[in-house]
């Protein structure tokens, strides 16, 4: 008898998350070079949703944390209205091909929509083809016209 595979299910997560949030977001550091340090990940997560200063959603797989998303405000000045940066985007290595993270692109793109923003904003690394194959396959597109610019403030983390 074939078992048919579980939808992950998707919701907003809050400080009581933690939990299960941390070993996600240490894993989200790594995969980008970063030492792990889950201090560090329960810190930054705690305060920014204790704080309200992120949306933070969090998929589960029969039960079991499998993937999250983290939200930033923003503004367009020139629009006089809300966007949100998709910033964060991971799945755990074992929930992966599972639609963990079209599930999390889909409630990211509700929640934005449902707030009445204008838009959802993201960047990933030149060499993440994976997620660029993911974001085209969900109907992102390329930020024609613009160039990204950054300053840095502070000395690059040790990695």
């Amino acid at each position: 008898m074939r078992t048919l595979a579980t939808a992950p299910a998707v919701r907003r997560a809050g400080p009581d998350d933690l939990d299960a949030l941390v070993p996600l977001f240490d894993g989200y550091r790594q995969f980008y070079q970063q030492r792990s340090d889950e201090a560090l990940a329960r810190e930054f997560l705690g305060q920014r949703l204790h704080r309200n200063e992120s949306i933070v959603l969090l998929a589960t797989l029969d039960g079991a944390p499998a993937g999250f998303t983290q939200l930033y405000p923003m503004f367009s000045s020139v629009r006089a209205a809300r966007v949100w940066v998709l910033n964060d985007l991971y799945v755990a290595a074992a929930a992966r091909r599972r639609g963990v993270a079209q599930a999390l692109l889909q409630a990211a793109t509700d929640f934005a929509r449902d707030g009445g923003a204008i838009r959802l904003e993201l960047e990933t690394t030149g060499d993440n083809r994976e997620a660029q194959a993911l974001y085209e396959r969900t109907g992102w597109q390329l930020y024609d016209g613009t160039l990204r610019y950054h300053l840095a403030l502070t000395a690059p983390a040790a990695t």
